[in-house]
C-alpha cells in the first residue's frame, strides 16, 4: 500500500513541481488548496483535493505531511493588516494543522514544514549556517513563530524538519519572472548598494531537499535550503544580464526602494550569506549549484 502524504500549499510555485514528483514516486497525495478540485489536479496530478483542514479532524491519519502554505511575502506592501495576513497564513494555519493532527489515532511519521532564511534577519556579510543567531526583525519573528508551531508535533512523536528556504528560482514564475522584463529591456541593475547577499536556490533542488527530509529517517530540525554558492545582489544581477545578453546599468537606489516599498524594501536591500551546511553534511547533492547554469535553465 502506498504511503499517504498530506501537502498544504501544493498548488504554489514549489508545490506544483513537488506534487507530481511525489505521485510519480508512488505516494498517495491529499492536497489542501483554496482552488477547485479540477485546478488542483491540473497542477498536481492524480491527487485528492480538500479545501479546509477541518475536514481532516478525526481522520485516520497520514504517513507524512509537507506544509508549504503561506501568502506570498513580497506580493503586497507590508501594512499592519498585511503582516497579520502573512502571520495567519503561516502560523495560524500551522497551529490549526497541529490541532487537527492531534485528533488522529495514527500520527504521521514526519512533518516537513516550510520556513525561510528570513529566519536569520539581516546578516550583512556573515556566513550563515543553521546555528547562526538571528537578527530580531519582522521576517525573523514570522519564521520563528511559524517554526515553533510545527515543532509542537515533536511531543506527539513526529519527526519534524524545517525547510529554511532561500530565494527560489525556476522556470515560469517566482521572483525571477518579475525581473525578466526590465532586464530584457536593458533597464535592470543592482538594488541599493548591491552588496547584500541573495541566498538563491533552484526550485528543483528545493523539491529534492523536501523529499530528502521526508524520506530520510535521520533528518530532523532546521535545514537551510539554499545553493552552496551564495552571491551578492550585484553578482546576481550581472549574471542575469549576461544570461540575457543585456546591460545591467540602471541601479535602483535604496531611498527610492524604501519610499516605494516601505519596510518590505528590506527583502531587497538586506540578506543572508546562507549556506546549506546540514544538507551538505548529510550528503545531499545539488543539481544546480551554479548560478549561471541555473539562470540558463530558468530562462531557456
Amino acid at each position: 500500500m502506498s504511503q499517504r502524504i498530506l501537502v498544504t500549499g501544493g498548488t504554489g510555485f514549489i508545490g506544483q513541481v513537488l506534487c507530481p514528483k511525489l505521485v510519480a514516486k508512488g505516494y498517495s497525495l491529499t492536497v489542501l488548496s483554496r482552488q477547485s478540485e479540477t485546478d488542483v489536479r491540473a497542477a498536481c496530478g492524480r491527487v485528492e483535493a480538500i479545501s479546509n483542514l477541518e475536514l481532516l479532524r478525526e481522520h485516520p491519519g497520514f504517513d507524512g505531511i509537507i506544509n508549504l502554505a503561506g501568502e506570498g511575502i513580497a506580493d503586497k506592501r507590508w501594512s499592519q493588516q498585511r503582516k497579520q495576513v502573512l502571520r495567519d497564513s503561516r502560523i495560524g494555519l500551522t497551529c490549526q494543522l497541529v490541532s487537527v493532527v492531534k485528533s488522529w489515532d495514527n500520527k504521521p511519521g514526519v512533518l516537513v514544514s516550510g520556513s525561510a532564511v528570513g529566519y536569520y534577519g539581516n546578516q550583512d556579510s556573515t556566513l550563515v549556517n543553521e546555528e547562526t543567531p538571528p537578527n530580531d526583525e519582522f521576517t525573523h519573528r514570522l519564521c520563528r513563530d511559524w517554526e515553533a508551531e510545527a515543532v509542537k508535533l515533536e511531543a506527539e512523536g513526529v519527526r519534524v524538519c524545517l525547510s529554511r528556504t532561500g530565494v527560489v528560482a525556476g522556470p515560469g514564475g517566482g521572483f525571477l519572472q518579475r525581473m525578466l522584463l526590465p532586464f530584457r529591456l536593458g533597464l535592470g541593475g543592482r538594488l541599493g548598494s548591491g552588496d547584500q547577499y541573495m541566498p538563491w536556490v533552484h526550485r528543483d533542488d528545493v523539491v529534492a531537499a523536501l523529499i530528502f527530509m521526508l524520506e530520510s529517517g535521520n533528518a530532523t530540525g532546521p535545514y537551510n535550503v539554499v545553493s552552496p554558492n551564495p552571491v551578492t545582489n550585484r553578482e546576481f544581477t550581472r549574471c542575469l544580464a549576461a544570461t540575457l545578453k543585456r546591460p545591467a546599468i540602471f541601479p535602483a537606489p535604496a531611498p527610492v526602494l524604501k519610499l516605494a516599498l516601505g519596510e518590505m524594501s528590506r527583502l531587497l536591500l538586506t540578506g543572508q550569506q546562507a549556506t546549506p551546511q546540514r544538507l551538505l553534511q548529510q550528503d545531499f547533492r545539488f543539481t544546480y549549484p551554479d548560478l549561471a547554469e541555473t539562470l540558463e535553465n530558468c530562462i531557456r
